[in-house]
């Protein structure tokens, strides 16, 4: 277990990093598009559809750092109506639920980038498929960082529900009661 959670947390090391470099990449190109479309009124054919790309690559990618280590989007009333005992349960729930989700993302992602890799992008003139391809790979990579997250919480090496709360004064306390609650 402990070996599958160093893995686990190695590929979404890795998943965040590449995620970084896609950014980086929309970033320079949509600057790039910019320039020369308004700077030099002489647009560029490929800088759209790669920044485009990039940024469909980066989000897919850093989801499964938002799995692995709490930052998706949560019911916050939910974890404040349950009582702590029941919040294992709910935990189990939220990742079967993420589960479900990824695996058909997962399957039908496959289905899509094997369906399309006949056609090109305009401008790049690469396999479409290289930028459908993010849909499986991020989830994946989310499939192992949701799984790693429950186990980690089942087997007591992250705690349950909430990790931060925001205090009125915008800094951050720890949910177990340390610092002030809003």
């Amino acid at each position: 277990m402990e070996r599958f959670l160093r893995v686990a947390d190695s590929t979404t090391r890795l998943a965040l990093v590449i995620a970084a470099a896609m950014l980086v990449v929309a970033a320079t190109t949509g600057f790039y598009q910019v320039l020369t479309r308004f700077v030099f009124n002489a647009p560029s054919t490929w800088s759209e559809v790669l920044t485009r790309s990039a940024m469909i690559w980066c989000v897919f990618l850093a989801m499964a750092a938002c799995f692995r280590w709490g930052y998706m989007m949560a019911v916050e009333v939910i974890y404040q109506l349950v009582p702590r005992r029941c919040l294992l349960l709910v935990e189990v729930l939220v990742a079967l639920a993420c589960l479900l989700v990824l695996w058909i993302l997962l399957y039908y992602g496959i289905a899509m980038t094997l369906r399309v890799s006949s056609q090109t992008l305009s401008g790049l003139y690469i396999s479409i498929a290289w930028i459908y391809a993010a849909i499986p790979v991020g989830a994946a990579f989310s499939i192992v960082a949701v799984v790693a997250r429950l186990l980690s919480q089942l087997t007591g090496h992250e705690s349950l529900g909430r990790m931060r709360d925001e205090t009125e004064d915008g800094s951050e306390a720890k949910d177990e009661g340390e610092g002030k609650r809003s």
